[in-house]
């Protein structure tokens, strides 16, 4: 059985590296026991290198990576360099890219550059609003579909899918929560898509929930959200808060 997963996505933040080495040495001194549960971290990529020095413990995540492994391509990172910096995952197709421009296709080949590298990715999908007609449903679908197309169902073990609908993350304008029964709903749905695109191997897939989860509603979604685990963004930044998480999802 696969390990539960906690992913906090710093996003842009801390401002200096000072700030984010005490954040992440306080959380690494919070779960020196935790043992059934993967930490995962993923702040900005400059503080990577100098982070990964601190804690053997928590794994590290990038936030994006190019599709291209090398070349004339300015600003970008290439999935090798995120590897040899030590890092083990990376967040691809979050709605923030999206919002840049970033669609299916393109999300498609940085899954497959990543999983050539040797990287772990986590996949977001999700919805910007819920319609009576359920066509929200569908809308994942054809995520996950074109995705995910071309991947080997030797690989998809290393895929994660992450749950995150638009309408209930921090930066959404009149946002509102999403519950545990409405993340149910969707990793069922989820894990029918991949079940039948994959067959048998759909079932190493492990699918999260994002969409501003912190720790006050942590153990709902861990218990009855149908999912094996969590990606919090805004409580990430708070290491007494993502402890709690994590320490949550340790209890289960």
């Amino acid at each position: 059985m696969n390990k539960r997963i906690i992913v906090g996505n710093w996003k842009m933040n801390p401002a200096s590296f000072k700030d984010a080495e005490k954040l992440f040495v306080d959380i690494a001194k919070s779960i020196l026991y935790i043992k059934k549960t993967e930490v995962v971290i993923c702040p900005p990529f400059l503080y990577l290198d100098r982070l990964k020095k601190i804690s053997r413990k928590i794994f590290f995540g990038a936030q994006d990576a190019s599709y291209e492994d090398s070349g004339a391509f300015t600003g970008e990172i290439s999935p090798l360099m995120l590897f040899n910096a030590g890092v083990k995952y990376v967040i691809l197709g979050h709605s923030e890219r999206r919002v840049l421009g970033e669609n299916n296709v393109l999300v498609n080949k940085k899954i497959k550059a990543c999983l050539r590298a040797g990287l772990r990715p986590i996949v977001c999908v999700g919805e910007d609003t819920r319609d009576e007609n359920h066509g929200y449903f569908n809308l994942v679908k054809v995520q996950l579909e074109e995705t995910l197309a071309g991947i080997s169902r030797n690989l998809i073990s290393k895929i994660v899918v992450a749950y995150e609908p638009i309408w209930a993350i921090s930066s959404t304008v009149s946002r509102h929560d999403a519950t545990s029964a409405e993340s149910l709903e969707m990793a069922i749905f989820i894990r029918k898509i991949l079940s039948d695109k994959f067959g048998p191997e759909a079932k190493k897939i492990r699918i999260i929930y994002g969409g501003s989860v912190n720790e006050k509603d942590a153990l709902e979604f861990l218990k009855n959200g149908g999912v094996d685990g969590l990606l919090p963004g805004r409580a990430s930044l708070d290491a007494k808060k993502f402890a709690e998480i994590i320490k949550i999802a340790e209890s289960l």
